[in-house]
């Protein structure tokens, strides 16, 4: 690729972290629109032996933690959501050109958190709508930002820990 082309150009900026998030975003606004139009409150509907679509809220963090803190949670975990995604949208516009295999997992880290962030402003607690189970053994349910964050979480630390990235090169200064 030529020096100065415009791909390189897009390639050295976070619009590809920023462009994923907002597809999940937009895709995890949607589907939790769709669980709340069609499913009723805490009415599992099979959809196989190990899979339900069932809607229910979670007024706390992950694995329902605070969710019975007595309300002071929303707003203490809408500033952590608010903070962290500040300072990923910092971290996209610092990375370093050997960083950028990092760009896809933050926008996905991004855009979850931003999607739960809107549920909790709106809302007042996030909407979940899928759920696993294995005979009378459940995993708390969860929703498609549920799902971008530990998918870029697990990505982001597989480029960590597999020598992906190098923390010790400075990113430049724009």
């Amino acid at each position: 690729m030529p020096k100065g082309s415009i791909w390189q150009a897009i390639g050295e900026r976070p619009w590809i972290g920023l462009g994923v998030a907002l597809v999940v975003i937009l895709l995890d606004q949607w589907s939790k629109q769709l669980a709340m139009d069609t499913l009723q409150f805490r009415q599992p509907e099979a959809v196989t032996s190990w899979f339900d679509w069932m809607l229910t809220y979670n007024t706390g963090a992950a694995f329902s933690f605070l969710a019975e803190a007595g309300g002071w949670q929303r707003w203490f975990l809408t500033g952590v959501a608010a903070a962290v995604s500040v300072f990923i949208v910092i971290w996209l516009f610092r990375l370093a050109p050997s960083d950028r295999g990092l760009m896809l997992p933050l926008g996905l880290i991004l855009g979850g958190g931003m999607g739960n962030l809107i549920d909790r402003v709106l809302l007042g607690h996030v909407v979940d709508f899928i759920s696993l189970h294995y005979r009378g053994w459940y995993w708390p349910a969860f929703n498609v930002a549920d799902s971008a964050i530990t998918a870029g979480a697990a990505w982001w630390l597989g480029v960590a820990l597999l020598g992906g990235s190098s923390p010790s090169e400075e990113a430049p200064v724009s």
